[in-house]
C-alpha cells in the first residue's frame, strides 16, 4: 500500500502477521538482495535539551551520511518522535536516497490516509521510505520484529544496532539485537538507557538487565563526547563496523 503524508511525501507500507512472511513481504515493497543494515533504537521522547544538539549532529553528520555512502538499509521504529524523527529528518536534510524502514505495531500508529485517527495514536515519520506494520497491542511488541526485519534485509551482509538514549523499551530492543547476534553500539553520554548500558560495560552496573547485556559480548560503547572532537573519528568507527 502507498501512504501519502500531508507533506506530499510518499512511502510504501506492508502488513505482516508472521515473521516467516518477511522475506516475501519485503520483496513486494522493493526491499531485497543483501546489503549492510543500520538499526537505530533509543529514545522516542525525553531526550534532554542539553543532549539534543549533539545527538542531532550524530544523525546528520555521521549516521545518515554513512548509510548513504554504503547504500545501507536503515531500520527503526518509524514513528514521528525522538531518534526516529531525527533519522528521517537527517535523511532529507542531506538529500540522501537510502531506504529508511520503520517497523511499528499497526494498532498504535495513525496512518496518514486515515480519516479520523484515534487521539492516542502516534503519527508515522514522513521522511521514511517504507513501513512494515506488525501485530501488537503495546509499544515494545515491535522490538523482535525490528531485529528480524534487519536480519532478513542484511541477508548475511554486516549489520549493527546503534542505541542512543532510550527508556524501558530500549532494553527490549537491545536484547532483540543481542539474541540475533547483532552488535549493539551504545552511544554513551546520550542519556538514560544508553548511559546505564555504558556504565555496565565499564563494570559499574546497577541494573540487572544491563549486567546481562554487558556480559553478552555483543555490546560496545562509543562516547558521545567524541562528537565534540570531530565527527570523523566516530564515523570511521561505525562505518568500519558496517563495512566488515
Amino acid at each position: 500500500m502507498k501512504l501519502t503524508f500531508d507533506t506530499k511525501q510518499t512511502a510504501l507500507a506492508i502488513r505482516v502477521d508472521q515473521q516467516a512472511e518477511l522475506p516475501d513481504a519485503l520483496e513486494r515493497i522493493g526491499l531485497g538482495g543483501s546489503r549492510s543494515v543500520l538499526v537505530v533504537v533509543g529514545g522516542a521522547s525525553n531526550i534532554s535539551e542539553a543532549d539534543f544538539p549533539r545527538i542531532k549532529r550524530l544523525f546528520t553528520e555521521v549516521l545518515a551520511p554513512i548509510a548513504e555512502s554504503l547504500g545501507a538499509y536503515v531500520v527503526d521504529g518509524g514513528t514521528d518522535a525522538g531518534v526516529m524523527q531525527l533519522m528521517g529528518e537527517a535523511r532529507t536534510q542531506i538529500g540522501a536516497k537510502f531506504a529508511l524502514i520503520g517497523v511499528t505495531p499497526e494498532s498504535k500508529v495513525a496512518l496518514p490516509n486515515q480519516q479520523e485517527p484515534a487521539a492516542d495514536l502516534i503519527p508515522l515519520e514522513p521522511n521514511h521510505t517504507h513501513f512494515v506494520l506488525v501485530p501488537g497491542k503495546n509499544w515494545g511488541d515491535e522490538s523482535p520484529w525490528i531485529s528480524q526485519v534487519a536480519t532478513v534485509l542484511a541477508n548475511n551482509a554486516p549489520s549493527i544496532t546503534v542505541l542512543l538514549n532510550g527508556g524501558e523499551i530500549t532494553f527490549e530492543d537491545a536484547f532483540s539485537s543481542v539474541n540475533s547476534g547483532r552488535l549493539v553500539v551504545v552511544i554513551a553520554g546520550s542519556g538514560r538507557t544508553a548511559d546505564i548500558l555504558a556504565d555496565a560495560l565499564r563494570g559499574q552496573a546497577t541494573d540487572e538487565r544491563a549486567k546481562k547485556l554487558a556480559k553478552s559480548g555483543t555490546l560496545q560503547y562509543i562516547d558521545l563526547i567524541d562528537i565534540e572532537k570531530g565527527v570523523e573519528n566516530l564515523g570511521k568507527i561505525i562505518k568500519g563496523l558496517l563495512s566488515n
